[in-house]
């Protein structure tokens, strides 16, 4: 039951407010916040950053694994040392303990990769989702003043899907949509560079347009 109330909650606030009597006195205007943000000069900063920080991870993940190998090779190499029958008794066994000590290492290092690869990745999606939240409140606030400034009421973003993936908006004209104009604003004072598209090599910074 509370799913459903969930669900059905935005849906039942938005249909209210768009039949409130008031509704006639309001100036709506919509935005396409997919274009938005993905338009914006700063997300595709954001991903440069995210690319580069991604870099220096892969690097050091690397390096801890190239050494992790030369343990593994030395480990062979002590194995192989021991078993030698042109050695004595005791150097037989000293050489095996070292490859038991070897081993050792190596299982602590594959620990310590592991946690290593799980804490990156730990760190990409909180620095992808604080870059995304911040984005988006400035892509607001630009909303936010294009409305003022054109006396609109409401704004509402015409890609947005309720909790059950249906439109929340089902129709409009289009003649009082502001995307254009925030989008330009945003951009105005864009460094040249960053309006070339850039490859996208960690999962690309994305918005869910979902009601509450």
């Amino acid at each position: 039951m509370k799913d459903v109330l969930r669900f059905l909650l935005p849906a039942v606030l938005f249909l209210t407010i768009l039949s409130s009597p008031a509704l006639a006195q309001q100036k709506i205007a919509t935005v396409d916040m997919r274009k938005l943000f993905d338009g914006y000069w700063k997300k595709k900063q954001a991903e440069t950053a995210l690319n580069e920080r991604k870099a220096e991870l892969d690097k050091e993940d690397r390096g801890f694994l190239d050494n992790l190998q030369k343990a593994r090779d030395d480990y062979q190499k002590l194995l192989d040392s021991a078993a030698d029958q042109a050695i004595s008794a005791d150097e037989r066994d000293k050489r095996k303990q070292a490859a038991a000590n070897k081993y050792a290492d190596i299982k602590d290092s594959q620990t310590a990769i592991v946690q290593f690869e799980r804490q990156a990745q730990a760190t990409l999606s909180s620095q992808s989702e604080r870059m995304r939240s911040d984005i988006l409140k400035e892509i607001q606030a630009a909303v936010a003043t294009r409305a003022k400034a054109g006396g609109y009421t409401l704004v509402v973003d015409s890609t947005a899907s309720s909790a059950s993936q249906t439109p929340v908006m089902l129709y409009t004209d289009g003649q009082n949509d502001l995307t254009a104009a925030v989008l330009a604003q945003l951009n105005a004072g864009a460094p040249i560079d960053l309006n070339k598209p850039a490859e996208s090599v960690v999962p690309a910074l994305t918005i869910t347009t979902n009601s509450p």
